[in-house]
């Protein structure tokens, strides 16, 4: 890389007893700005460290000293000076006088674009993102030039603060060929894109800071006549636009859109979901995380979709070694890792996610073991249905008898449960089929949250498709399947099995899932996972399902008696409906609130 940067004119601007230590500093080349403010020591800035100039507070007479020697301050309080890139930034106080100076190093720096130069010739609008200092501008100036005079194309620059090409009439010499614009006023910068457009037919427009919404209209104007546009906006990453209803239009812009019946079975979504306006502004994307490490979105539009859905996109990462070597990887989301072992028989496999360390327990595993049967002395229970209410509370509702042998019971097991071993990580097995796992399955009707949520917590090998092509089965409402012929005729054309469930509930969701991977026994009922049922896994709803487990494997199944549990939200109470429909039981909600509560019933 060539780097021209002109410093001894930025420093022959500062007073001598601030310019002469830095004339003499080994680390000049590495010089980011100055900082005069009044009554403060005078500072400068190197890549990665700061240091003090002098041990005399700057005075009135130094900052004016400066003030004479740059040129005329702005709107946008900035200066420049002639036919070179540095920026001088002033600060006021309430009465307009300047108190103070940033002084910043404008650098030439050539070849700074070798790691995206095939994205430029291709002729689409790129956008560059990146945190302060990064070196965006540097980066856009590099890229005018290598369009206008490699490429031999028409481009024009938009210099609202005279950053790009310098101060003065005479554009500095690292833009190239490139024509360059100025904006009187920053509120203007709109004014003078569109201007640039129809007055000077250009092929290529470059725009630093686009940062309001004018700003962004006009840049969709522009690409939508085609022409070419390199810009950069404030934002660190693509998310980052989405949540800024200021500058999404860049991206295309968000909407909230209602989805027909069909369309939300078909996705497993709700009714109402975000989309994509329109096509992006900017087809491509460059995050400038660091001056050698960028990542590249090579498709706006799908990246903005994936990130909708409320999945991770796939993006390059592009990064330069100091030979100047480009490297490229991809990177993709991460999906379930899968561990074969190396054997012919191959028939079992152990499936694993990475996840950060976690409490132990059976809070942080939402997995229990069954507790041992209670000796004879504690088996106290009456005939006609238990009553899990604490001894002595009362019921607004209805007045139920309450066994004085069961609480104590009761808090004892749940007292039990709580310091068990975290379980050991479950093994799954290949389809009963003999297919390649993981197994695709195309969702219809049924809640992808409550999909993915089983998947994630059993560990599953199972991905979730929205091609049928790809799809290794169906999982539809029983439903559903009945009333749309076209499915089933999609389904046995491309020969694939359609498996049916009553109703989109985790425990039928999860028994579905384990019959396509042949893990079924209808004999054995397995502990459940606890965090399956839970929305959002708080302390009151782990609880309240440990107290319906506890419930259904000590009481209503060894003994064949009803049982009713705490009172509970409607909330809770749904939840604890499907942990006793996983063990194939019947429940019942009754009483009025804030007392109803749930009944559980042996088979």
């Amino acid at each position: 890389m060539q780097i021209t940067d002109d410093l001894q004119k930025l420093l022959d601007v500062l007073p001598n007893e601030i310019r002469q230590p830095l004339e003499q500093h080994p680390g000049r080349d590495k010089l980011v700005e100055v900082v005069l403010d009044l009554g403060r020591l005078p500072e400068a800035r190197f890549a990665k460290q700061a240091e003090y100039l002098s041990e005399t507070p700057v005075s009135k007479e130094q900052l004016n000293y400066c003030v004479d020697r740059v040129g005329n301050f702005g709107g946008d309080n900035r200066a420049g000076l002639e036919r070179t890139l540095h920026r001088i930034s002033a600060i006021r106080n309430r009465s307009g006088e300047i108190i103070g100076l940033t002084l910043r190093v404008g650098r030439a720096v050539f070849g700074t674009i070798g790691m995206i130069r095939d994205l430029v010739e291709t002729g689409q609008s790129i956008l560059m993102l990146g945190r302060p200092g990064v070196g965006k501008t540097t980066a856009l100036r590099e890229i005018a030039r290598v369009l206008a005079d490699d490429l031999q194309k028409r481009v024009v620059i938009i210099d609202t603060s005279n950053e790009i090409a310098g101060d003065g009439d005479v554009p500095h010499p690292a833009i190239g060929r490139a024509r360059r614009m100025q904006v009187a006023r920053p509120e203007l910068q709109h004014q003078v894109m569109i201007e640039a457009v129809e007055n000077h037919m250009p092929e290529v427009i470059v725009i630093d800071e686009i940062g309001t919404e004018l700003e962004a209209l006009a840049a969709r104007t522009i690409a939508e006549r085609g022409v070419q546009l390199v810009g950069t906006a404030h934002g660190n990453r693509i998310e980052n636009l989405i949540k800024n209803p200021t500058l999404s239009d860049l991206v295309g812009g968000i909407q909230a859109v209602t989805l027909g019946d069909d369309e939300a079975r078909r996705r497993g979504s709700q009714k109402t979901v975000l989309e994509r306006k329109a096509p992006p502004t900017f087809e491509i994307a460059v995050e400038m995380l660091e001056r050698q490490r960028w990542v590249v979105h090579e498709s706006v539009a799908d990246t903005v979709d994936t990130l909708l859905r409320g999945r991770q996109p796939g993006y390059q990462v592009r990064t330069t070694s100091e030979t100047g070597e480009v490297t490229i990887t991809h990177e993709t989301p991460q999906a379930p890792s899968l561990m074969r072992p190396a054997m012919s028989g191959g028939s079992r496999i152990s499936s694993t996610h990475d996840a950060p360390p976690r409490p132990m327990g059976w809070r942080a595993s939402g997995q229990m073991t069954p507790l041992p049967m209670q000796s004879e002395s504690t088996r106290g229970m009456r005939a006609e249905p238990q009553n899990l209410l604490a001894r002595g509370e009362e019921s607004a509702s209805t007045s139920l008898p309450v066994s004085s042998n069961l609480a104590p019971s009761f808090e004892q097991m749940l007292d039990q449960s709580w310091h068990q071993p975290q379980a050991i990580g479950n093994e799954t097995f290949v389809g009963p089929n003999g297919e390649e796992l993981p197994l695709h399955v195309y969702p219809y009707g049924v809640s992808s949250q409550q999909l993915e949520q089983v998947i994630r917590v059993l560990n599953l090998p199972i991905l979730l498709t929205k091609d049928m092509d790809s799809a290794d089965a169906v999982l539809a409402i029983r439903s559903h399947v009945k009333n749309h012929s076209k499915l089933r005729h999609i389904a046995k054309a491309r020969q694939v099995p359609i498996h049916a469930i009553k109703a989109s509930t985790i425990p039928q969701i999860t028994r579905a899932l384990r019959r396509l991977l042949d893990m079924d026994d209808s004999q054995v009922l397995d502990v459940p996972e606890l965090s399956l049922f839970t929305s959002s896994g708080s302390e009151d709803e782990i609880e309240a399902l440990e107290e319906a487990r506890l419930a259904v494997e000590q009481i209503v199944i060894p003994k064949g008696q009803p049982v009713e549990l705490l009172p509970r939200s409607s909330k809770v109470r749904k939840m604890q409906h499907e942990l006793v429909e996983h063990y194939r039981l019947n429940s019942d909600s009754f009483g009025e609130e804030p007392n109803r509560r749930l009944r559980i019933y042996p088979a």
